[in-house]
């Protein structure tokens, strides 16, 4: 396509959220005038050796940074770095590339993956994204726990009885079901994006909000969980559904996937730190496709009262009268901790409220989109939201086990109806550990 033909695409999706009495249609005739199209094959050096004069002829001597960002298929990743970096890195100022997931489908073709773009790249000059970690309120996770002294003392296994990591998509894979069957929601969705939240939530104090401090921590905590037993594992697959008159697909009537295919869409794991400040406390997490909600969450669902005085205007329903700390990472951000206490009247009725942060209401500023602050932060070379190789090799030590026995075992997902809540399975699995989903009470 021509610059112009690109210029008009990107100006559709275009916003201005910048200060409204700046002039916001200068602002993106700027932007787009910046915008160019170059056209060439991924493993061309001499393609990307034409890319480099014409960045040049725009750069104009001065001291140019280049950021290479690789929305492609895995497969050819390793084909448009070694051309990239042999032929059109930056000759005075830095040259550093953005990895999209999949970083492997486990942890040989993941370290297969680190060791052939390190042929060419240096390890500070790869940015693994995880969009998950650029949102709002996964960035606050921190801000939460380490300024403010009525959480850090609390953040143990001595007050804390369970945490979840829950992420649930209310439809199907939609015709990207060729993608999706390659991988499935544990590859999609756990190893990656809830691991990574986990590793954040528990990790210790780092010694400073330095990236390679804060992911020290992070790799301690992915180190020193214990191996998942299949046992812990819950997987399904969403199976079609009639309802009001409508029929929702399974996700083998997707036609690019095959009609045989025991890929999970649904699954729920149960996770254990073994560390002291974590020793024995279920860190359960859950993700689906076709559920009959749209959000994610994290749930830290505190001890019970010992010795509470009140314990009989609960009833038997201890469950209720328990403290707990929802994040909620989208949509509605918000963060809110539910608390005892006593309806006005004579008599003496307990009811539990929210202490609640609803950033919609507390915050009239638009939450910049994850991938915004991900680029920004790239080319600030900040690197604290991204993913660093013994961290992926972590993550990927802990499920590839996991995997290969699914696979090799031929393991059967439960099946669930498009749009309920999922396999029950899950309960029981939750159960187990004398643990309620959070997400399913009736006032969440």
């Amino acid at each position: 396509m021509t610059d112009a033909e690109l210029r008009n695409m990107v100006s559709k999706t275009l916003t201005c959220r910048i200060d409204k009495r700046e002039n916001c249609g200068e602002k993106m005739e700027q932007f787009l005038k910046r915008c160019f199209y170059h056209s060439g094959q991924y493993d061309s050096e001499e393609n990307f050796t034409e890319l480099d004069k014409k960045l040049k002829e725009h750069e104009a001597g001065r001291v140019s940074n280049r950021l290479f960002y690789l929305s492609i298929p895995p497969n050819i990743f390793i084909d448009a770095v070694k051309c990239a970096s042999l032929s059109a890195s930056s000759a005075n100022g830095w040259t550093r590339v953005i990895v999209e997931k999949p970083f492997g489908r486990d942890s040989e073709s993941s370290a297969a993956l680190t060791n052939d773009l390190k042929q060419y790249l240096a390890e500070d000059q790869i940015f693994r994204i995880d969009h998950y970690l650029g949102k709002e309120l996964v960035e606050n996770l921190s801000v939460l726990r380490f300024s403010n002294l009525i959480f850090e003392p609390l953040w143990s296994r001595q007050y804390i009885r369970n945490v979840q990591f829950i992420f649930s998509e209310d439809f199907g894979t939609e015709g990207r079901g060729g993608y999706f069957d390659n991988y499935g929601i544990i590859r999609d969705i756990m190893q990656n994006h809830l691991l990574q939240i986990l590793a954040l939530f528990a990790m210790e104090t780092p010694v400073s909000l330095d990236a390679e401090d804060i992911r020290n921590e992070k790799v301690k905590v992915l180190r020193s969980m214990k191996p998942l037993q299949l046992e812990d594992v819950v997987i399904g697959q969403y199976k079609s559904h009639t309802k009001g008159g409508v029929t929702y697909p399974a996700y083998t009537d997707d036609k690019t996937v095959p009609k045989d295919s025991l890929t999970p869409t649904f699954a729920a794991a149960a996770l254990f730190i073994d560390n002291a400040r974590w020793d024995g406390v279920p860190f359960l997490m859950k993700a689906g496709k076709a559920l009959h909600t749209k959000g994610t969450e994290i749930r830290v669902q505190f001890r019970h009262v010992p010795g509470n005085l009140y314990n009989r205007n609960f009833g038997t329903d201890l469950d209720r009268a328990t403290n707990e700390l929802v994040i909620r990472v989208q949509p509605n951000e918000a963060i809110y901790l539910k608390i005892n206490n006593k309806v006005p009247g004579l008599g003496m009725r307990l009811d539990r409220s929210n202490l609640n942060l609803h950033y919609a209401a507390r915050y009239s500023k638009e939450i910049p989109d994850a991938y915004e602050r991900l680029l920004l932060d790239a080319i600030e070379g900040e690197r604290r939201l991204f993913i660093r190789s013994d961290e992926l090799n972590a993550a990927w030590a802990l499920f590839t086990p996991l995997l290969k026995e699914l696979e090799e075992k031929k393991i059967i997902p439960e099946y669930y109806p498009h749009g309920s809540r999922g396999p029950v399975g899950a309960h029981y699995l939750a159960a187990k550990y004398n643990v309620r989903w959070g997400d399913l009470s009736i006032e969440q």
